[in-house]
């Protein structure tokens, strides 16, 4: 299992981490032994798999245009609604979020790793439209650029555009489901964990402290939102994907004591890990990421996410970046996508932007290395810049 892990010149970085989830806790996987669960789902949620159908292909849904619309067909219904993974997951767990946010652009969630195998002919059309990632292809190595970080000299050295720059991935533990199908005490266990793995970080760049949600002070959580620090329950999205359960029980934020480096516990996935800092130095950033990532990923579909658009490298790379000129153009959100950018408000997914500044970022996580994902991120800004500089 060992050699599985992510060979690393920086190995030092993170052997406290390995030392305190152990070797085998820290890998995530599709394995052989996953097959359909025997037992039946009930009458009840049948029908509002079946309910869930005709609102999305009624007049309520007449407007909804997701990849989950697109893709629940009669025929993928009639196969899965049936079905239900070993800890219990069924496809209205899957697709519930998508039904009750008619605005959503994907709409689905895994709410654990059987999901992906068991939901397949859900999932997998949605995987190929979103990423372009067939279900006979398969994840690239490892290649988080070690060692090709000078690559990336600052995009904007003069800071006229770019404010920050910050590079995440997402992270699962082995035994435990994504949130729909976590337990307190599976949110207590996890926390137990990691909250001893940050303790063991020797490498002054990484070296912090840990902050539960649970029992924070007023002033702590001030200081972590004055730093864009602190997330938030989850939106209306994550509500409805039956992700929010036991908050703020099991969650909690690391960061290093330059506020450079930050890992989000149990939000999202069971980790986001984020470098980051003000400025437009991208291999700076990306050096950073190397050292604390040390999990390794499932053979076909990479690390395993709850949410099918993280997939494959998990790797989010982006900027804060003002771009005044080419975005008053109409076509700037045209421009963004076919340099393979998304564009996101300066606080996240479903926010707007502030003061004409966006957070631009690699689209595909899957189907490309890490390092790949970050150089699409560094190649699209790096033109998005020159266009602005075009623009009368």
């Amino acid at each position: 299992m060992a050699s599985q892990f992510l060979r690393s010149t920086n190995s030092r970085y993170v052997a406290g981490v390995l030392a305190a989830l152990g070797a085998g806790s820290a890998l995530y996987t599709l394995t052989p032994q996953t097959v359909q669960a025997k037992s039946e789902v009930d009458a009840a949620t049948i029908k509002k798999i079946e309910e869930a159908y005709a609102k999305l292909n009624g007049p309520e849904g007449a407007k909804c245009k997701s990849l989950l619309k697109k893709h629940l067909t009669k025929d993928v219904v009639d196969k899965l609604k049936a079905k239900r993974t070993k800890l219990g997951a069924t496809l209205y767990d899957c697709i519930r979020s998508g039904v009750y946010n008619l605005d959503a652009g994907v709409g689905v969630y895994a709410p654990d790793a059987e999901a992906y195998t068991l939901f397949a002919p859900l999932f997998d059309k949605i995987i190929e439209e979103y990423h372009g990632f067939t279900p006979k292809q398969k994840q690239p190595p490892v290649d988080l650029g070690e060692g090709k970080t000078k690559e990336f000299p600052p995009l904007d050295p003069k800071g006229k555009y770019i404010k920050s720059t910050r590079i995440r991935c997402g992270r699962s533990l082995k035994g435990y489901p994504f949130n729909p199908c976590l337990t307190q005490d599976n949110y207590l266990e996890m926390e137990g964990k990691v909250k001893k793995a940050f303790a063991e970080y020797s490498d002054k760049e990484l070296k912090g402290k840990y902050y539960p949600l649970d029992g924070m002070s007023k002033d702590t959580q001030k200081q972590l939102i004055a730093d864009h620090f602190l997330f938030k329950e989850g939106d209306r999205h994550l509500q409805y994907a039956n992700a929010c359960n036991f908050w703020p029980k099991g969650r909690g934020i690391f960061h290093n004591n330059d506020k450079t480096f930050l890992i989000w516990v149990n939000e999202e996935d069971h980790m986001r890990i984020i470098s980051m800092q003000e400025g437009s130095d991208v291999g700076k950033v990306l050096d950073r990421l190397i050292k604390g990532v040390p999990f390794s990923r499932d053979d076909r579909l990479g690390w395993l996410t709850f949410c099918p658009t993280n997939l494959g490298s998990t790797v989010r790379a982006s900027v804060h970046i003002a771009l005044p000129k080419l975005a008053a153009r109409k076509d700037f959100i045209e421009i963004c996508e076919k340099l393979n950018l998304q564009v996101r408000g300066i606080h996240g997914e479903h926010s707007e932007s502030v003061g004409g500044v966006y957070d631009i970022s690699n689209k595909a996580r899957l189907g490309l290395s890490e390092y790949q994902a970050v150089k699409q991120m560094y190649d699209g800004v790096k033109k998005l810049i020159e266009l602005e500089e075009k623009e009368k």
